[in-house]
């Protein structure tokens, strides 16, 4: 093992660490997340499909890694970029290092960079890179024309790389309130789910291929799109299904990529952020109870829909109004249609990792199928 790694940015930057997790190269986009717990249900975030991810906070792997957090069956980071990685983990359910974690799946990282140099450098506008340790090292001008080559995360399509193949269910648990959501797994996470079975809803989550009419036939009494990877803007099949849903009225709930994909069923447009929200940090308004929230986030796309008052959907379902929207910078972070039963958020009420302050969303869900009922 070799003890230098390069991290090189698409404007031709270059970072000197060490290697941290498997050597090699990994190409993506770098985004920043300013969370400091959760790195495991992060890593295992399908959403980071494609992205490498670098952590504000300094150190990281105190508590190593475990077999109960994961939001997935692997980790979908590109790369992983850390200041100061643990050096021996210590928390009574770990089961092994997260740099263990990182070795066993082939996922390149790199440490013992300023990750506060490259934050600031991020919240510009986040880019391509590299990531670069072992037989991989070649000469910086080579990395950066690497790192140019690689794919842009505008316009890519990447629900179907991370959906399950094949639809599985979830029972209710508790008391059932005889209530069959349909979820289509767009990038969805482990948590999702299991936070409606645990409210007693029973669940069947879907492929992301699921057609509407295949949906439709499953006579679900409510429908939930959920988190994902890529660009809404790519996603016309998912957005002509969507439609068939809200065709029927039936009740509707969406997060995250579901949001944005709500957004744009509705007519909307959706564009691309400087840098995105990602963390479990981000205080969000509920303009219902005019409570602010922290919230869950890791998006890069929001939904361009008008902030103050009712709008009508350009696409034609009646009434429309930006439920929630973020503190930090007016970002549309909620949906409520007025006049059918659809709503949606842009952050992760699941709470995996995260504060739980979102959970209510869950019940609202549940109110909008009782009522349609």
């Amino acid at each position: 093992m070799t003890d230098t790694a390069l991290l090189v940015l698409e404007d031709g930057q270059v970072f000197e660490g060490r290697p941290y997790g498997a050597e090699g190269q990994t190409l993506g986009e770098i985004v920043f997340n300013t969370g400091m717990t959760g790195y495991q249900e992060t890593l295992t975030d399908p959403s980071y499909h494609r992205q490498i991810v670098v952590m504000t906070a300094p150190h990281i792997g105190n508590t190593g890694v475990n077999d109960e957090d994961d939001e997935s069956t692997q980790i979908w980071v590109a790369g992983y970029v850390v200041r100061d990685p643990a050096r021996v983990p210590s928390n009574w359910r770990a089961t092994r290092s997260l740099d263990d974690m990182l070795k066993e799946q082939g996922i390149v990282g790199i440490s013992g960079i300023d990750t506060r140099q490259l934050t600031r450098i991020l919240r510009g506008g986040v880019m391509r890179a590299g990531i670069f340790s072992g037989a991989a090292l070649a000469p910086v001008e080579e990395l950066v024309a690497r790192v140019k080559a690689g794919e842009e995360m505008a316009g890519a399509h990447l629900a179907d790389a991370v959906s399950v193949t094949e639809p599985y269910e979830i029972s209710a648990k508790g008391e059932d309130l005889g209530l069959h959501v349909v979820a289509v797994d767009l990038g969805i996470k482990a948590m999702t789910p299991e936070r409606m079975s645990e409210r007693g809803l029973r669940v069947t989550v879907v492929p992301s291929s699921t057609t509407g009419e295949e949906i439709l036939a499953m006579n679900p009494d409510g429908v939930f799109f959920s988190n994902g990877p890529g660009d809404p803007a790519a996603a016309d099949r998912s957005v002509g299904d969507l439609r068939k849903v809200l065709d029927q009225k039936v009740p509707f709930f969406g997060i995250c990529f579901g949001n944005q994909l709500l957004g744009r069923a509705l007519g909307y447009g959706t564009y691309k952020l400087p840098f995105g929200h990602r963390g479990i940090n981000q205080p969000v308004m509920d303009r219902t109870t005019d409570k602010v929230e922290i919230t869950a986030h890791n998006h890069g796309f929001a939904v361009d829909a008008p902030l103050d008052g009712e709008s009508d959907a350009p696409a034609g379902y009646g009434r429309v109004k930006v439920s929630h929207v973020c503190l930090n910078d007016d970002v549309v972070e909620g949906l409520e249609c007025l006049d059918i039963p659809a709503f949606s958020v842009q952050y992760h009420p699941e709470a995996a990792a995260g504060p739980h302050d979102a959970a209510y969303l869950f019940d609202r869900f549940i109110d909008l199928m009782k009522g349609e009922r």
